[in-house]
């Protein structure tokens, strides 16, 4: 375990708000000055609102019955796993979401779903008792909406596997999560677009489109579905192929999760894999000429490539430039690939290793341990110019600071993802060469003001990087501070997911603060 992993897992969370956290941590204070002018910025776009609102815990979805005048025994006696109400052993771990800035948002009840039939009770009962709800795969909302006041559906029971030796098809639960793929397709020597964080649900990830450093060979995740199986708001279990509710299965390609029902199965096209060169390397000087090297030669890679470059500010305020990823191909062609930037400065971390797939995905892995972080997305569809990477620079120079970090990141994405029309699935973002974003992480212990001023700088900063970029975000990093979010997630999809909400969710049962409305 990392230094900054036992660090996060030993941080308060009975009492997760940060009016409830110890002593300010020790930090140079001397980028204070920022505040203020970022405050004034937010406030002229009108997001200072949602920046005060959300520093804490996210807005909770109230009840419109009190949670202690609600059969819950009802609904425990119709389930074959078990119903978790607060004190019961076992509920806090369930209940905390994994971005701990929501810890505060806690479920009056958690169903924790073994079978579909489960699924279908817990929904059958929300809607009789008007309790609302909310789905929870591996719980990582970057956004806290997998959180909720009423009934959290808890499908982690939901994890099973399946495997077709003549079509090459998995079968995976509702539940499973990329540990349990890295699993059950290892000993198989094939794989799916997965991603590398262990913890996170396969479900939620494909669900929103699915980004992995197999993508540019063969699509988003999304792109490999090949069936699902959904229990709707009425409780009914649909299936959904290119034949059988053709028009649901498409906004499952990409529309997100938690918006028309509970996917309890997902069958998955999957691939053969072999041997890789798998690679971390970081620079600590020569940064600006490096990184900018790096995004001018990346997106010409073969496809085969696949990875991604970022620059971050660590708590000491020190600048690092580093690219993580993986090439089907021997380590020399990785060294060509990257002359360019080799050329302006020897990197002072490099580990290249040729390794079998599925140990080279060891390689890449992380835990996907609890946090507490703001994330912000911009697809980019032009080359990012000398100006780009210049405000890149100047805004992770200003960094407030935390006792964490921030960085600004890409993944190349085009290659196979841009092989389908951005019509032809609900995930839009096609013909993008990059997926930006940017990330500030903190600690239960940073100050609230410092939490603040570390908030209003990434939003500063996203929106600087906006004439560098595009105005479409990535679905899967869920931001409640985005600005016409429905648009940026799903562009001109938009109307086609609507249409599927009006189908098979009329009553609105899914729903969360960012979710497909009705209408608009």
């Amino acid at each position: 375990m990392s230094a900054r992993e036992e660090t996060v897992l030993s941080s308060p969370i009975e009492s997760p708000d940060f009016q409830d956290v110890g002593a300010a941590a020790t930090l140079s204070v001397s980028r204070r000055h920022f505040l203020v002018g970022a405050t004034a910025i937010l406030s002229g776009m009108g997001l200072l609102p949602w920046l005060e609102g959300c520093a804490t815990t996210a807005p909770p979805i109230e009840t419109e019955v009190p949670a202690t005048d609600l059969p819950w025994e009802e609904l425990r006696k119709k389930l074959s796993g078990p119903l978790l109400r607060p004190g019961d052993r076992g509920y806090l771990a369930k209940a905390l979401p994994w971005n701990r800035r929501y810890a505060g948002t806690r479920p009056a009840g958690i169903a924790s779903c073994r079978n579909p039939a489960d699924v279908q009770q817990s929904i059958r009962w929300a809607r009789a008792n008007r309790v609302p709800l909310i789905v929870r795969s591996g719980g990582h909302s970057y956004a806290g909406y997998s959180t909720t006041e009423g009934l959290m559906i808890d499908v982690a029971g939901l994890n099973g596997f399946a495997y077709d030796e003549k079509t090459g098809r998995a079968v995976l639960g509702g539940g499973a999560r990329n540990a349990n793929v890295y699993e059950a397709l290892r000993p198989l020597g094939r794989a799916v677009v997965h991603g590398r964080c262990l913890g996170v649900g396969v479900a939620g990830l494909v669900l929103g489109g699915g980004i992995g450093f197999n993508m540019r060979r063969f699509g988003v995740t999304c792109d490999l579905l090949e069936s699902t199986d959904i229990v709707t708001s009425d409780g009914e279990i649909l299936t959904c192929d290119r034949d059988r509710n053709p028009e649901l299965y498409w906004a499952c390609r990409g529309g997100g999760g938690g918006n028309f029902g509970v996917n309890t199965s997902l069958t998955f096209q999957t691939f053969p894999v072999s041997e890789l060169t798998v690679f971390s390397i970081q620079w600590n000087q020569g940064l600006e000429e490096v990184f900018a090297a790096l995004l001018a030669l990346l997106p010409k890679t073969p496809d085969r490539l696949g990875g991604k470059v970022s620059v971050r500010v660590s708590a000491d305020g020190s600048l690092a430039v580093a690219l993580l990823g993986q090439l089907v191909g021997p380590p020399s062609e990785l060294r060509g690939l990257l002359e360019p930037a080799y050329s302006k400065a020897k990197p002072s971390v490099e580990r290249v290793e040729v390794r079998s797939y599925w140990d080279g995905q060891t390689f890449l892995s992380e835990e996907g341990c609890p946090e507490y972080s703001h994330e912000s997305s911009r697809y980019v569809y032009k080359d990012i110019p000398a100006a780009g990477v210049a405000t890149i620079f100047d805004y992770l120079r200003r960094w407030p600071g935390t006792s964490i970090g921030a960085d600004w990141k890409a993944f190349l994405v085009g290659g196979a993802i841009d092989r389908t029309g951005r019509r032809e699935t609900a995930y839009v973002h096609r013909g993008a060469s990059q997926l930006s974003s940017i990330e500030v992480e903190w600690n239960a212990e940073d100050p609230k003001d410092l939490v603040l001023e570390n908030l209003a700088w990434q939003m500063e900063f996203h929106q600087a990087m906006a004439p560098f970029t595009s105005n479409e975000s990535f679905q899967n990093f869920i931001d409640g501070s985005q600005a016409d979010y429905l648009r940026a997630y799903y562009a001109e999809n938009l109307e086609g997911l609507v249409a599927a909400k009006r189908r098979y969710d009329p009553s609105n049962t899914f729903k969360f603060p960012q979710s497909i409305p009705l209408s608009i």
